[in-house]
């Protein structure tokens, strides 16, 4: 069912244009989520355009959001699909908190260094 609940959430930000769709499969890392898909919208207002776009399309397939964070500002928004977490956001936003890079980091990759 991850499969096709990926597939709505991907095909619902092409939709509005979403840059920068990166998936990421972290079953391995965490039994929160099987999936963390992160995108970036140009402006505040697309952003917001993205996530509502997200949640609407979810919804008609038949799969019920639990939660939606950050639509008031739109610099980052959260969309909890259960399964598949969504996180919508600007590109500094984005650049700053590494989302990626943070989930793509699994134990026992880096070495901590004795000081």
């Amino acid at each position: 069912m991850t499969s096709d609940l990926n597939q709505v959430v991907i095909d619902a930000l092409e939709d509005i244009k979403a840059m920068d769709i990166v998936v990421l499969d972290v079953s391995d890392l965490t039994d929160v989520m099987d999936t963390l898909v992160v995108a970036s919208g140009n402006s505040n207002r697309q952003v917001k355009a993205l996530a509502d776009n997200v949640v609407e399309e979810c919804k008609k397939a038949g799969f019920q959001p639990l939660g939606v964070e950050g639509l008031e500002t739109a610099e980052w928004v959260l969309v909890d699909l259960g399964e598949v977490v969504v996180h919508v956001m600007l590109p500094e936003t984005r650049k700053f908190y590494e989302l990626e890079k943070l989930w793509s980091v699994r134990p026992g990759d880096q070495q901590h260094q004795k000081t």
